[in-house]
């Protein structure tokens, strides 16, 4: 139990796993490396047991675009999930016709886990039922009732909790048996849609690998950007893009301490010194970024930077070297380059946003 411990602590993502399938054979989850997936306990005498119809409902929806469900049954839940797994499977495919994969059943919480789930468990614990909800309420009154801080815990707390997998195996997401089959999907389909996707994956980063970028990388990078919208095709905007190392080394010398996270380049943008054509360069900085995020590239936009190199006479040979027209000014400098960190997300308030119909 320390080893697997220690090897829980150590893994990365879900493909460091291997699980046994309804015939007992060790398969491994890097077989799915590049879809979406979504993990779930189930029982066949349950009350959630009907959902089952639910997820190969989205099943058959999102399959064709790279989407799984694994289903791990489990009897440690009021003991709903009897008989050998060929039963399980037999009535699954009887009662709701699923498609989707059905492995060996297996233990989620106490001393016989399974690895994966005190992986799982890790990387999302519980964040509470919804006692607004009366399912939620329910649940929450019974498991109460036994222990009186259960939701302190991560464990598993009943049949059909998932969890939602991105395409490079980070958990995102964990719901619990009440959350609304709907709300799933919404989830679901930021991750299956690769432009979505893409957006919903790209954070600040602040740490950089020690590797150049490619040329062609940065080219490509800098073609997406001059390819944003344009106010009457102004192009407004002028862009800058730093490799040179030894540029970059020298200016974070003059400055003192490391100003760009100590990336391998910079894109730098310039706007009119008049003021307009920050919401054009604005545009163009978030396709190159998403276009970066794309390509396996990290970035981060930075303003402080561009404050003290304007103000720093020590710095001026850099703001030299970039050539910008007088009647131009520095606006913001894009980091580059290969990402040595995997943020989390940091939450959003979708609060800010109402719809007027």
């Amino acid at each position: 139990m320390a080893m697997m411990g220690v090897l829980t602590l150590s893994a990365q993502s879900v493909y460091d796993y291997s699980v046994k399938d309804d015939a007992g054979k060790d398969v491994s989850l890097a077989e799915y490396k590049g879809k979406v997936l979504l993990i779930v306990n189930t029982a066949t005498r349950c009350g959630f047991t009907p959902q089952y119809k639910e997820l190969e409902a989205l099943y058959e929806k999102y399959s064709k675009d790279g989407f799984e469900i694994l289903d791990f049954p489990c009897n440690q839940f009021g003991q709903q999930a009897p008989g050998t797994i060929q039963e399980i499977h037999q009535f699954c495919t009887v009662n709701f016709n699923i498609n989707f994969p059905q492995f060996d059943k297996i233990e989620v919480n106490g001393a016989n886990e399974h690895p994966l789930y005190t992986f799982l468990k890790a990387q999302k614990g519980f964040g509470g039922f919804d006692t607004n909800d009366q399912r939620g309420k329910f649940m929450d009154d019974m498991l109460r009732k036994k222990d009186a801080n259960y939701d302190k815990k991560s464990d598993i707390k009943w049949n059909f909790t998932k969890f939602l997998v991105s395409r490079d195996g980070r958990v995102l997401k964990r719901y619990e048996p009440t959350d609304k089959l709907s709300d799933i999907e919404a989830d679901m389909q930021m991750e299956v849609n690769p432009v979505l996707s893409n957006i919903m994956a790209r954070r600040s980063i602040r740490k950089y690998l020690d590797k150049p970028v490619e040329h062609e990388k940065l080219e490509t990078i800098a073609l997406a950007g001059i390819n944003a919208p344009s106010g009457m095709n102004r192009q407004p905007w002028i862009v800058r893009v730093v490799e040179d190392q030894k540029l970059i080394a020298d200016v974070n010398q003059a400055a003192g301490r490391s100003l760009f996270y100590d990336a391998p380049a910079l894109i730098c943008v310039c706007t009119p010194a008049n003021g307009r054509g920050e919401l054009d360069a604005g545009l163009l900085g978030e396709n190159m970024m998403l276009a970066a995020q794309s390509m396996g590239l990290g970035t981060c936009c930075l303003g402080g930077p561009v404050r003290f190199l304007l103000s720093n006479e020590k710095c001026k040979f850099f703001l030299d070297r970039l050539d910008i027209p007088a009647d131009y000014k520095l606006n913001y400098i894009l980091a580059i380059g290969y990402p040595n960190e995997q943020p989390d997300a940091k939450p959003r308030d979708a609060s800010k946003v109402k719809y007027i119909k």
